[in-house]
C-alpha cells in the first residue's frame, strides 16, 4: 500500500491490491465481527488500516465510492479515542471493499508505516488544495434501550475556503446507532432513556 499513487480517472481498491488474507502471506488472527458479533480471524484487525485511509480520504477531493462501517457495534470505550466515534471501515474480502475514485485533475498517493505502536500514514497531492476539510460529530448521545445501552452521533464534514476560512459545504456523512459491547461503568457520560419506551408506558 505505501506509494500507491491514484492517478486522476483512476480507482483506488484496497482488496485488489491486497488480495486474500492467508497465514501463508503472514496475516495473524485478530479482532473480526461477524453477524453483530466480535469473533476473531485470519486478517482480523485490518479494517484499522482502511479506517487510517478513510480518514485521510476525508481530508481531500478524493470520491468515496465504497465504504462500509461497523455502525452496528460500539466495541471499545471512548479511552484515547482521537477521532469521532463511527468514522472507520468495515471490509470483508471480496464482499465488502474500501473503495476511492479520483475525480480531480491532479494524482494523489498514499504514504504509510508503522512504529512500535501506531501506524502512521499520509496522503500527497501533486499541489495543494484551496479547501481545508473537517470532521465532527454531532447529536452525541448513549441511550439504555431494555437492558442494552446504544451509542448514537452524526457524522458531519465541513469544507471551508483556506482564503477566506468560510465554510462552503456542510455533508451528513452517516447516522450511527450502534449497540455498546463494554460494560456501562466505562460510559464517560450520561446514558439517556429511551424515551419510546416511556412513551408507550
Amino acid at each position: 500500500m505505501d506509494q500507491v499513487v491514484i492517478r486522476p480517472g483512476e480507482t483506488f481498491s484496497f482488496w485488489q491490491l491486497v488480495g486474500r488474507c492467508t497465514p501463508a502471506k503472514g496475516y495473524r488472527v485478530g479482532l473480526t465481527i461477524n453477524n453483530g458479533r466480535a469473533e476473531s480471524g485470519v486478517g482480523g484487525g485490518l479494517c484499522q488500516f482502511t479506517n487510517l485511509l478513510h480518514w485521510m480520504v476525508l481530508h481531500s477531493e478524493l470520491t468515496i465510492v465504497e465504504h462500509h462501517h461497523h455502525g452496528e457495534l460500539d466495541l471499545f470505550p471512548d479511552f484515547n479515542r482521537q477521532i469521532p466515534f463511527g468514522t472507520g471501515t468495515s471490509i470483508v474480502y471480496n464482499y465488502l471493499d474500501y473503495r476511492v475514485r479520483n475525480d480531480t485533475d491532479q494524482s494523489f498517493q498514499f504514504l504509510v508505516h508503522t512504529t512500535e505502536e501506531h501506524l502512521c500514514g499520509e496522503l500527497r497531492a501533486e499541489r495543494p488544495s484551496s479547501s481545508k476539510f473537517h470532521i465532527r460529530e454531532e447529536d452525541a448521545y448513549f441511550q439504555e434501550a431494555g437492558s442494552q445501552v446504544y451509542r448514537h452521533n452524526r457524522i458531519i464534514r465541513l469544507t471551508r475556503d483556506k482564503r477566506t476560512g468560510n465554510i462552503i459545504d456542510s455533508k451528513e456523512i452517516l447516522e450511527n446507532y450502534a449497540l455498546v459491547n463494554y460494560d456501562r461503568a466505562l460510559i464517560t457520560s450520561d446514558i439517556r432513556p429511551d424515551e419510546r419506551a416511556a412513551v408507550e408506558s
